[in-house]
């Protein structure tokens, strides 16, 4: 339970951050809040040469909408910031992401956890993760180089990997439209524990008709995903059953010790269904 010898750091600023990223060279690790990082370095898990601590740059530390009503989180912005913000700050339809905050871990990890050291991490059950594919988010990385904006369907490359190169860090996520019919559920063997799987639904409605939408799914592949099937299913006016029917057809989820292939099947109509239901209720 002890982490291998490493050498720390302590950035003072983005630019000196992205400098010492630069020169320790792969064998680098970002720490901001630790939650899982720390438990994988004692676990032995990960192995980090260097470890460059960006807990301190209060610069991306932030939250708020933009003119055109997208919403900016800055990568070191806790869990919990977003779960208590006030509504004209975290913007208007944006409650899925206040109310997806309740299923990560429990209250202490809430509060240390960043949004960019999940989204970074890259866990294909993370609710960050699973939100941002669902919401077509932008994730903002800042290197040596420069800034550059990654779609998040181009961030996400398989289990614990993403498009972040050794040298850049998380600077923001953007959100760059409201979601006012989205909702987000999982289910875990106790609140709190890492999802089994995670259904997260944004519909498009005209009046009290819903037209199409979007279906994403977490902790059924190396990492979220789109179900075009079941999208295809509410753009042709199909019931919230028949959606969640065609994303367990679709889904060729693992099996593990949480639970086989078709148990897995079983929870993904459950909460597709869910989550639909919860999603045209706003």
């Amino acid at each position: 339970m002890k982490p291998a010898p490493f050498r720390y750091h302590r950035a003072r600023d983005v630019e000196d951050a992205t400098a010492l990223l630069a020169e320790s060279g792969d064998d680098a690790k970002v720490i901001a809040g630790g939650q899982s990082l720390v438990a994988m370095m004692n676990f032995r898990l990960a192995r980090p040469a260097h470890l460059v601590d960006i807990a301190g740059l209060r610069e991306l530390d932030h939250l708020g909408v933009d003119v055109d009503g997208g919403l900016h989180i800055g990568a070191l912005t806790t869990h919990h910031t977003v779960e208590a913000a006030p509504p004209h700050q975290l913007g208007a339809g944006f409650d899925v992401i206040r109310d997806a905050m309740a299923w990560i871990g429990h209250l202490p990890i809430r509060t240390r956890g960043t949004v960019g050291g999940s989204m970074a991490h890259g866990d294909s059950t993370a609710e960050w993760c699973l939100l941002a594919v669902l919401l077509d988010a932008e994730l903002v990385a800042r290197s040596p180089r420069g800034r550059r904006r990654i779609p998040a369907v181009e961030f996400f490359f398989g289990y614990y990997t993403t498009a972040l190169d050794p040298d850049e860090i998380l600077v923001e996520i953007v959100f760059p439209r409201p979601a006012p019919h989205a909702a987000l559920t999982e289910f875990a063997e106790r609140r709190g524990d890492f999802a089994i799987v995670a259904a997260a639904v944004d519909l498009d409605t005209d009046g009290h008709t819903v037209k199409g939408g979007r279906v994403a799914l977490g902790g059924v592949a190396a990492m979220p995903v789109r179900v075009p099937q079941a999208e295809a299913v509410l753009a042709a006016g199909g019931s919230f059953r028949d959606c969640a029917d065609a994303a367990a057809a679709a889904a060729d989820p693992p099996g593990d010790a949480n639970g086989s292939t078709e148990y897995r099947k079983h929870l993904i109509r459950t909460l597709v269904e869910r989550a639909c239901e919860e999603a045209i209720s706003r």
